[in-house]
């Protein structure tokens, strides 16, 4: 049963397989909602806000009791990740870890939603006095990705709810599993009906229902650029936080721990095999020790192991789907087609692809310039850091990117000119806290994640001047 709906499990005849991704085998089933499901899901939420607003205390318990059940349940829950996502489970593992953190913090900022008061200029003797107000938005659609099925459901619905919204969540319909077990833990734990609802089913059915649904107040949304213009077109003015990925890059200067940044790219460059929107895709390595670098990182690369993600000491699983890991290594071989030199990997074995590093490639190739979302990564020289923030800014994205230096003032440099959301300096670009503010520039989407700032765009500023 995959509909939650006003309170109620709902199960219909037309359903979809979900697969293990490593051996693809059948591992569950989900129901397939209609457009009248949908409806219903929002005016159940509509009449939950309005019937039965949720205290901030009530907000607070619902979601440290989703915490606590999410640490009773992590190694269920890492396993179910590992199985219908493919992601390593020491990877899995530790998202549930981070979901479980995401629902504590969203209950601690919960307590602390606050307006401020306004100064006023006035001639009235008796004067006057101004002070803002967050209310809560309006129901939530969220729309869910594959590739953090449990943190980044975390990461819409737990602020949602400590902003007193209710909610109609759509997962990603190849790891729909965990957001199920999810939202079962969310009820367990005291979550009124109608404050959470999930439905399943394709985006070009669901999910275009969901956008013509005139019940929603805001929409979080993470995937593709292409969806998230779509969807900015069809909800008009209503509200939304979009996260529309990255061809991430990080620069490693001459006055670097060059051992040290080779070990964490490598590191990062393959973790879910590559299917992180702020995976290391493009290096940007000073000339000076651009041997060096690409030595350590290849020899760091070959000791990752590839294989079945279930098991506790792989490093590299399989990619969402055959057709992606096909797609990959179309990619690779084009750009080693125009001239690329490929130095590891490559090569595909139904949806494993083998962690691959590329040099000398053209930066107008795809494995370059667009969003690359596969173990791959390519390493090129520079000679100063102006071509090297050059370089990193002539993408179209702007997510996050890394720098590592021993140089104050390059430090100081890359944070004043780096067009990016984020800048980890002495980190690669895939380095996520889960408080931190998290999002984009360029493509890479508006509105910013981390529950204490999702709280804001899910509430509204409302002014009160008492004369």
């Amino acid at each position: 049963m995959s509909l939650w709906i006003a309170g109620e499990w709902i199960q219909t005849q037309d359903q979809s397989p979900v697969t293990n991704k490593f051996t693809g085998e059948v591992i569950g089933y989900t129901s397939n909602a209609t457009r009248e499901h949908i409806h219903t899901a929002v005016t159940a939420a509509q009449r939950a806000m309005k019937e039965h607003p949720l205290s901030t205390e009530q907000r607070y318990q619902i979601l440290l009791g989703t915490a606590n059940l999410l640490h009773k349940h992590q190694e269920e829950l890492g396993l179910l990740v590992a199985k219908e996502g493919g992601k390593p489970y020491k990877e899995a593992f530790a998202e549930v870890g981070r979901a479980q953190r995401t629902f504590t913090i969203a209950a601690e900022e919960a307590k602390r939603i606050h307006g401020e008061m306004v100064p006023i200029s006035t001639t009235d003797p008796v004067g006057k006095l101004a002070f803002t107000l967050r209310t809560p938005v309006g129901v939530v659609c969220a729309i869910s990705p594959f590739n953090f099925p449990i943190n980044l459901v975390a990461h819409k619905i737990a602020p949602a709810i400590a902003a007193g919204n209710a909610f109609v969540l759509k997962p990603a319909s190849t790891t729909p599993l965990v957001a199920i077990r999810l939202c079962q833990l969310m009820e367990e734990a005291g979550l009124p009906r109608g404050y959470g609802n999930l439905v399943t089913g394709g985006g070009r059915t669901v999910g275009e229902w969901l956008l013509e649904e005139e019940g929603f107040a805001f929409y979080t949304f993470t995937g593709s650029p292409g969806v998230g213009k779509h969807l900015k077109d069809k909800i008009g003015l209503r509200r939304c936080t979009l996260e529309l990925g990255s061809n991430s890059a990080t620069i490693v200067h001459n006055d670097a721990d060059v051992k040290h940044a080779a070990v964490r790219c490598a590191r990062t460059a393959f973790n879910n095999a590559g299917q992180i929107c702020i995976s290391v895709q493009r290096i940007f390595v000073h000339e000076d020790v651009y041997d060096t670098f690409l030595k350590e990182l290849v020899a760091e690369t070959k000791q990752l192991k590839v294989g079945d993600p279930t098991d506790p000491t792989t490093d590299i699983g399989p990619m969402i789907d055959v057709r992606e890991a096909e797609r990959a290594v179309a990619w690779i071989q084009e750009a080693v087609d125009a001239g690329a030199k490929l130095h590891l990997g490559g090569i595909s074995e139904g949806a494993v692809v083998q962690p691959t590093i590329l040099t000398d490639v053209d930066l107008g190739q795809k494995v370059c310039c667009e969003e690359a979302f596969a173990p791959l990564v390519i390493v090129n020289p520079y000679k100063d850091i102006d071509e090297a923030i050059a370089f990193v800014n002539q993408s179209k994205y702007g997510l996050q990117g890394g720098l590592f230096t021993s140089s104050l003032d390059v430090m100081l440099k890359g944070a004043r000119e780096i067009h990016v959301g984020g800048l980890m300096v002495n980190e690669t670009s895939n380095y996520r806290s889960d408080e931190m503010p998290y999002g984009g520039v360029k493509e890479s989407g508006i509105g910013r994640e981390g529950p204490r700032y999702t709280i804001e765009e899910m509430t509204e500023m409302k002014l009160v001047v008492i004369h």
